[in-house]
């Protein structure tokens, strides 16, 4: 009998976020942000969050710094019930510091622990008691990416099903040796748009999903306000996005995720997994973050119902 639902590998960090900054930045200048925030960031984290409020089993294995950073984000977690029995603990957290400018954004990161976790800070036991497994930001894992396959390869042989959300790779090398050896062991790869066509070599999205689909059982990829369109079995699916007056899209494809698993791991069909994915993404984005719509039950609840004419439930 499986104890968790999902386990995740992965990462850990808070993003600190500053706002109404002006549209050009230069340098030696004192610029002024009309507002901050500190939310729990990085896309691991935020899947494990979005995921357990929703009202999945989530087990979440990383490493996190001795610092008040990494406390802080572990608090956040705990609040919302995810299992880190199996965490292990570095120097010094890693950190992501979020300028958005309109539609645009800088994103800058100090990796810390966040590159940090080896495959043997790794349970396997452990993570082979869930029911599922995912890993996210593959290329930030730099200490453990060399033995990702062998990761997804055990896993698959414990009898879980995989997911994957490579996020975006910093050196844009989107290593295909790599990912020829992972993907085989892969039942739900879930990136965006971008990120399809740079694993796949593709020039355009519907090149790259029917390249992505000859190597993994199902492809979805989000697309933002067009919605999300996924292959399986040959089969295409498509479902629109939800509509809402966006505050902030950090970590809208993270809380998809978490939507679209949550749906997934339920037994739910693909068009109501990615309707559901759609449905999550949207609320991620009318708070500041990845996570803070989903830390209020209440208002996340009648979100979801608000929004969720079919009474999906959650």
């Amino acid at each position: 009998m499986s104890k968790l639902d999902i386990a995740i590998a992965g990462e850990i960090n808070l993003d600190l976020i500053l706002y109404g900054l002006p549209e050009q930045m230069p340098t030696e200048r004192e610029l002024l942000a009309s507002d901050f925030a500190i939310t729990l960031g990085s896309s691991s984290a935020i899947l494990a969050h979005n995921l357990a409020a929703l009202g999945t089993c989530v087990g979440f294995v990383t490493k996190v710094g001795n610092d008040s950073f990494g406390t802080l984000a572990m608090e956040r977690l705990r609040e919302r019930g995810v299992d880190l029995t199996r965490i292990a603990h570095g120097v010094k957290s890693g950190v992501t510091l979020i300028l958005p400018h309109g539609a645009q954004r800088h994103i800058l990161t100090y990796p810390g622990t966040i590159s940090e976790l080896r495959f043997e800070d790794l349970d396997l036991d452990y993570l082979a008691t869930a029911r599922h497994f995912h890993m996210s930001s593959l290329f930030l894992q730099r200490e453990l990416l060399p033995r990702v396959p062998e990761l997804f390869r055990r896993m698959k042989s414990a009898g879980l099903t995989t997911s994957l959300d490579t996020n975006d790779d910093p050196d844009d090398r989107w290593d295909g040796t790599l990912l020829e050896e992972i993907l085989p062991h892969v039942d739900i790869l879930l990136p965006n748009e971008r990120e399809a066509m740079k694993m796949s070599r593709a020039d355009d999205v519907e090149t790259a999903l029917s390249r992505l689909a000859q190597k993994v059982k199902t492809v979805v990829v989000k697309m933002g306000a067009s919605g999300a369109v996924a292959i399986c079995g040959g089969q295409r699916f498509a479902a629109p996005a939800a509509p809402v007056t966006v505050v902030d899209p950090i970590g809208a494809g993270d809380s998809f995720d978490a939507g679209f698993l949550h749906q997934f791991l339920r037994g739910a069909d693909l068009t109501c997994c990615l309707a559901y994915g759609n449905l999550c993404g949207a609320l991620s984005t009318t708070a500041c973050g990845g996570t803070e719509a989903f830390r209020d039950d209440a208002r996340m609840r009648e979100f979801l119902r608000q929004h969720n004419p079919k009474n999906q439930g959650t």
